[in-house]
């Protein structure tokens, strides 16, 4: 076998079968689950041994009280504080979509519920190019800069890793309130915060660290409602932040964070979807208005693939209030105009990616080729604000941790985004990285899934060394490459609406919690290219008797024909969804891989 078709046969995905927890699939038929449901959380929920009830019948009753936070009472009180005392109020928070919820969150907590006036709040938003990531240099000399100048800053989705730009807001007389998801450094939450609010830290008793930036933010207000209302501020008929879970939702989903065993995670989805689909935002009608009335009711992947892209290619292209902006609409004309500017950003954002993504591909051939644990490349004229989404695409395709780079700002530096498979845990790897070599990774923070790099352009050799010393140390023998985990075959009579809403039961899926993926065998009947760049494939596929009609988004590359043709017989890994059409549904297969039988 040549060298070539031996990287082609181990970049094939390998199609594997879910893992079960037998225990838990046992439990969960006795508990009164179908069949086909308890096959689904038994491939899901690992070790799992808790009560199934929380994460099948998702209820806000699960949710932790806030003051199991660490910091969490000390945070609410200074913002309580700062309500009484009429002081102006900061609102610093990252410029991606669990980011902005988070600031939708706790402006109107301030301005809806506590009575502050918007002329006391400052939004502070980093432009992700110019500023870059949490409390940047540039935002705190924006800070220090404003008149009359802000006697609190409260963060959410950052300022864990920011000690140094913290202790100059300190030094001016600013007090900081950190509200945060991300992994501490080791040195632990920054010490000049007036209050770190992170359910990762090692002293913090609330039971979920998974929860997303905006959680953290949306606690943090309850608590403090909770505050003013004690000292006799505000009456105890103030409403409640639920509403607001809508947001909390949309950042929840966007942000990647676990829906598997998360009680929390799923109940504020669950919840802040059906708040969604009644449609009294005008965000939320904007939304259904761009994308057809059968996209209605919106669902997790509606948040996922359609929310929050048009979201976060505003600050990865440019600055992010307009995604604020559009947020915050307080008429349908408005959410509209504001939708428009994010939707010709998300079709530049998929401009750009395509061709990162190609360049990207070629990079990594040689780290292929050699069989490295993880890739690493660094697109001279790539765009920063799409590294992520270059950094999944490759980690989807080539099944290894991946690290996108490409010039930063500020001279002489690199700026990456990396995203990992299941066996790593990424910002930990960066930790030894940062051991091994602490001149070439000045700077990093994120996750499990997803971080952000700092690296000087002179020590990039030096960066990449350290970095895959790192991943192999961890991953050991752990076998590398594309898999696609599959929950198994239905049969023919199981390809129907019935099963779909079986399943649906079980939602919301999202990150550690996959939508369910089949298998199996079907004929060919009918297929065309389709799609303005003709990458989608639209296809009629039989299994025994009836036909099903299935779409294949991205299976070609622009000028390519499919490998099979009608009458073929393909082995087909699909997920089940409703094709809506003038209010009728029918039964559509998501075709996710393809193979002509041997």
């Amino acid at each position: 076998m040549t060298e070539s078709a031996d990287l082609h046969a181990r970049l094939r995905p390998r199609l594997v079968p879910r893992p079960r927890n037998a225990a838990l699939y046992a439990q969960a038929q006795r508990e009164g689950l179908s069949e086909l449901q308890a096959r689904i959380l038994a491939g899901r929920l690992g070790d799992y041994a808790g009560e199934l009830a929380p994460l099948v019948s998702p209820s806000l009753r699960y949710l932790e009280h806030p003051e199991r936070l660490a910091d969490g009472r000390r945070a609410a009180e200074r913002i309580a504080q700062a309500v009484v005392d009429g002081e102006h109020i900061g609102i610093l928070t990252d410029y991606d979509v669990d980011g902005i919820t988070s600031h939708v969150v706790i402006r109107r907590t301030l301005v809806e519920l506590f009575g502050v006036p918007e002329s006391r709040l400052h939004s502070l938003i980093g432009h992700r190019i110019h500023d870059g990531y949490g409390i940047s240099l540039p935002l705190v000399e924006r800070t220090l800069a404003l008149k009359p100048q802000p006697s609190l800053v409260i963060t959410a989705d950052c300022g864990s890793s920011d000690e140094p730009r913290i202790a100059r807001l300190a030094t001016a007389g600013i007090d900081v309130v950190v509200s945060d998801h991300h992994a501490l450094p080791q040195e632990g939450p920054p010490a000049s915060a007036h209050a770190v609010v992170n359910p990762t830290r090692d002293d913090c008793p609330y039971p979920d660290p998974t929860i997303a930036g905006c959680m953290v933010a949306w606690l943090v207000m309850s608590l403090s409602r909770s505050v003013l209302i004690e000292w006799g501020v505000l009456p105890e008929a103030t409403p409640k932040l639920s509403p607001w879970l809508s947001y909390v939702a949309l950042g929840t989903v966007a942000d990647c964070v676990s829906l598997g065993a998360s009680p929390a995670n799923r109940a504020v989805v669950s919840h802040g979807l059906t708040l969604i689909n009644r449609m009294d935002a005008a965000c939320w009608r904007a939304m259904a208005t761009r994308l057809g009335e059968d996209s209605v009711p919106f669902d997790a992947e509606t948040l996922a693939f359609q929310m929050g892209p048009r979201i976060n290619a505003r600050s990865r292209l440019d600055d992010p209030y307009a995604a604020l902006h559009y947020m915050l609409a307080e008429d349908d004309a408005t959410a509209e105009r504001h939708l428009a500017t994010l939707d010709q950003d998300n079709r530049s954002r998929k401009a750009i990616e395509a061709e990162m993504v190609e360049e990207a591909k070629a990079l990594a051939l040689p780290a292929l080729s050699a069989d490295q644990p993880a890739i690493l490349v660094f697109l001279e004229s790539g765009h920063p604000g799409v590294q992520g989404i270059v950094a999944s695409r490759l980690v989807q395709a080539y099944g290894r941790p991946t690290l996108v780079l490409t010039p930063a700002a500020q001279p002489g530096m690199l700026t990456g985004s990396g995203r990992s498979i299941d066996a790593l845990h990424l910002r930990d790897a960066l930790q030894r990285a940062h051991e091994l070599a602490p001149a070439a990774l000045p700077r990093f923070g994120g996750h499990r899934g997803a971080a952000g790099v700092g690296v000087p352009h002179e020590r990039l050799d030096e960066f990449r060394a350290a970095f895959l010393q790192a991943v192999t140390e961890r991953l050991g023998n752990v076998e590398l490459g594309p898999r696609i985990f599959t929950d198994g075959e239905l049969s023919a009579a199981q390809l129907d609406l019935a099963t779909l809403t079986e399943l649906d039961a079980l939602g919301p899926y999202g990150r550690e919690f996959d939508a369910p993926l089949f298998e199996g065998e079907f004929l060919v009947e009918n297929l065309r290219v389709v799609g303005a760049d003709g990458t989608h494939l639209m296809l009629e596929l039989s299994a025994g008797v009836v036909s099903h009609r299935a779409i294949w988004f991205r299976a070609l590359t622009p000028g390519e024909l499919p490998d099979f043709s009608v009458g073929d017989r393909l082995r087909c890994v699909y997920k089940l969804s409703r094709n809506r059409w003038r209010g009728r549904e029918s039964l559509q297969l998501m075709v996710e891989h393809a193979e002509r039988d041997p």
